[in-house]
């Protein structure tokens, strides 16, 4: 699709996106259809999928329990299984892709349930790439910079966040130094509920979300994971419940943080959040989300419109992230959207939809 066209589509799906907050639902015939989730039958109805890589509109990546991976490369019609051998028992919170034939797909827990694999054949084969040995550790999250620079992250050590970095493309893993990393709050910890709880944008920096704590924080690195300066959130924490679930950056300063308490009877008064200077600074959404919220994308091109999916439903912004409004009510954990307007989103029993229009 050549350039034009492609920013086209792009106005044209967010101005559809945006519509959804501006005429009723009924109102909407034939003649003005608005993007919506469309279900992919994913074959899995036992799983819960909280890891999600989207490469394009026809190529995704999914993970989740019982050591489970899928990859799809004709728009989710049909899904393989390419599961690592021997992995039943583990849980595969992230991964990230980076074609239809390379991905690292993190597993979480404490100890030696904390792995990393990695496949360059499309999930025909896996190498375990990390596994950890330090029964204190238990990491959350895995984002990629570029094709060669990695970091995952764990809950503090010692305590401080223990930062874990590739320069090879997930073949071989190193703890970086903990000098230039924050001593972490009394209970603080991060979320393995989406792989969104370490993002980056750009070749160097990287945002980690925390909760659990008294203060619900963002740390901000800008140089790979080696020094980091932390800043409080809005949204509420007290609670090892509460907190910073995820994060979505669409340059170096524009950000997204969402979150609250997951416990189903529990409310999220201040569910999102945002900043304008890298996360120096974040400010409530003046319309948060309206319940927990453990995923966030901002939408292809454009600058101010995001999705937002927790177990109760999809929220959209239009503005930045200043108010949300709730466009659909299915369950999802995690969301991911690629250039060429391809938006995923996947979650419990099997699910996983991509967005159509």
């Amino acid at each position: 699709m050549r350039a034009g066209t492609r920013m086209a589509a792009g106005v044209a799906c967010a101005a559809a996106l945006a519509a959804l907050t501006a005429v009723p639902a009924q109102a909407h015939g034939p003649e003005h259809r608005v993007p919506h989730w469309e279900l992919k039958d994913s074959g899995t109805p036992d799983v819960r999928f909280r890891g999600l890589s989207a490469v394009s509109r026809t190529t995704a990546w999914v993970s989740g329990t019982q050591g489970t991976v899928l990859r799809t490369t004709d728009g989710g019609a049909t899904w393989r299984n390419v599961s690592p051998p021997g992995a039943q028992e583990l849980q595969f919170r992230d991964i990230e892709a980076f074609d239809a034939r390379r991905a690292v797909v993190l597993a979480i827990g404490e100890g030696e349930a904390s792995r990393v694999y990695r496949t360059e054949d499309g999930g025909a084969t896996w190498t375990e790439s990390f596994r950890n040995t330090d029964a204190r550790a238990f990491y959350d999250c895995l984002t990629f910079l570029d094709r060669k620079h990695g970091l995952a992250m764990s809950d503090p050590v010692d305590g401080k966040f223990r930062i874990l970095s590739t320069n090879d493309g997930g073949r071989s893993w190193n703890v970086l130094p903990s000098d230039g990393m924050p001593a972490a709050l009394e209970g603080e910890a991060g979320f393995a509920a989406s792989g969104q709880c370490l993002v980056s944008s750009g070749p160097k920096d990287v945002w980690l979300a925390t909760g659990g704590a008294a203060r619900a924080r963002v740390l901000h690195s800008s140089d790979r994971g080696l020094t980091w300066t932390a800043t409080d959130t809005p949204i509420p924490a007290g609670d090892p419940a509460k907190g910073v679930f995820a994060l979505a950056f669409r340059d170096r300063t524009h950000g997204l943080a969402v979150g609250g308490d997951y416990r189903a009877d529990q409310a999220s008064p201040q569910a999102g959040a945002v900043t304008g200077d890298g996360g120096r600074s974040w400010q409530p959404a003046a319309t948060p989300p309206p319940a927990y919220r453990s995923g966030v994308a901002w939408l292809p091109r454009s600058r101010t419109a995001a999705l937002a999916v927790g177990p109760t439903g999809t929220d959209l912004t239009t503005d930045g992230g200043r108010t949300w409004r709730t466009v659909d009510t299915g369950s999802y954990d995690t969301v991911d959207c690629t250039p060429d307007l391809g938006c995923w989103a996947a979650g419990e029993k099997g699910r996983v939809a991509r967005l159509e229009s």
